[in-house]
C-alpha cells in the first residue's frame, strides 16, 4: 500500500518553474535590503511523508527537489551564501535505512543538479564532520566542491553531520593547540579571531535563519553564527516550502529594524 501511494505521488509530482508573478517578485524585493546570508533548518520531511501515507524516505527526496527550488530563488535574487541543515550529529539516532537513504542523497544531488550548479556560477561547500561520513557520501561531495571551487557566485553550504556545540568544541582544541605550539598569543584571542576558527570563517554571519514545521528552536545550528540573525518560522513543512514561501521571508526581513543592541 504504501509502495502504490509512493509511485502515485511520484507520477503526480511537477517540477516549480520560475513564472512571470515570480519575476516581478524578484524585482521587487532587489530594491529592497537584501539578506548576505540565508540559514535555513529544513525540517517535517518525515511528517509530510507519513501525513501521506509515504515511506520517510519519500520526505527526504522531495525536500531534495525543494532544496532545487530554494537554490534557485536565492541565486535568483543574488543571495551571497545560503547554508541548508542537511543532517545533524544527532540524526546518527535514526533508523539505519533513514540514515543510509540521507547518506545517498548527495551522490543523487551530484548526478541530478551539478550540471545547472556550474551554469548558474554557484560554489558549493559543506559544513562538519566530513571524516564521520560514508566515504561515497564524502566522495560525492568532494566532487561538488571540486567541480565549483572557481565559482564565484551563490555559495551553496549543506550542514552534514554538523553541530554548533560540537563545531565550538573543535575550534577551541585548535584555539588551544595553536596557543601551545606559540602559533597564537592567547591576549590576541577576541571574538573576530574565534570565528575564525569556525566552519563559516570566509563567510558572512547569517542575516536571516528560516525554520520549517512548526518548530521554534535552532536545535544546536549554527549557534555562535546566529547571534544577531533574524528568524522567520512557518508552519509549512519542508517538501511544500516554496519560492513564494521563501520570498515571504525575505519581504519580513526587509520590514525588521536590525539595531545589533543599540536603542
Amino acid at each position: 500500500m504504501m509502495i502504490q501511494a509512493f509511485k502515485k505521488w511520484l507520477i503526480g509530482y511537477k517540477d516549480e518553474k520560475q513564472t512571470d508573478e515570480s519575476r516581478q517578485r524578484i524585482e521587487k524585493l532587489q530594491k529592497g535590503r537584501l539578506p548576505r546570508h540565508v540559514a535555513i533548518i529544513m525540517d517535517g520531511n518525515g511528517r509530510w511523508a507519513q501525513k501521506r501515507g509515504l515511506p520517510r524516505v519519500a520526505g527526504h527526496r522531495q525536500g531534495m527537489i525543494t532544496i532545487r527550488h530554494i537554490t534557485r530563488a536565492a541565486d535568483d535574487l543574488g543571495i551571497e551564501a545560503l547554508t541548508l541543515y542537511s543532517f545533524s550529529t544527532e540524526n546518527w539516532k535514526r533508523p539505519e535505512d533513514e540514515v543510509n537513504y540521507l547518506m545517498s542523497l548527495p551522490e543523487e544531488f551530484l548526478r541530478t543538479d551539478l550540471d545547472e550548479l556550474v551554469e548558474r556560477n554557484i560554489q558549493v561547500r559543506m559544513l562538519g564532520r566530513g571524516e564521520d561520513l560514508p566515504k561515497h557520501t564524502l566522495e560525492a561531495i568532494n566532487k561538488f566542491r571540486e567541480a565549483t571551487k572557481n565559482n564565484t557566485g551563490l555559495i551553496l553550504s549543506f550542514a552534514m553531520n554538523y553541530g554548533a556545540r560540537s563545531e565550538i568544541v573543535r575550534a577551541s582544541k585548535q584555539i588551544i593547540e595553536d596557543v601551545e605550539s606559540g602559533k597564537l598569543d592567547k591576549d590576541s584571542l577576541d571574538e573576530s579571531l574565534f570565528g575564525k576558527y569556525l566552519y563559516t570563517v570566509d563567510l558572512p554571519e547569517p542575516d536571516l535563519l528560516i525554520r520549517t514545521s512548526g518548530e521554534v528552536r535552532i536545535s544546536n545550528f549554527m549557534l555562535w553564527q546566529l547571534a544577531y540573525s533574524e528568524l522567520w518560522f512557518t508552519d509549512v513543512q519542508w517538501p511544500d516550502f516554496t519560492r513564494e514561501r521563501f520570498y515571504q521571508a525575505i519581504e519580513d526581513f526587509q520590514y525588521r529594524s536590525r539595531r545589533y543592541g543599540a536603542v
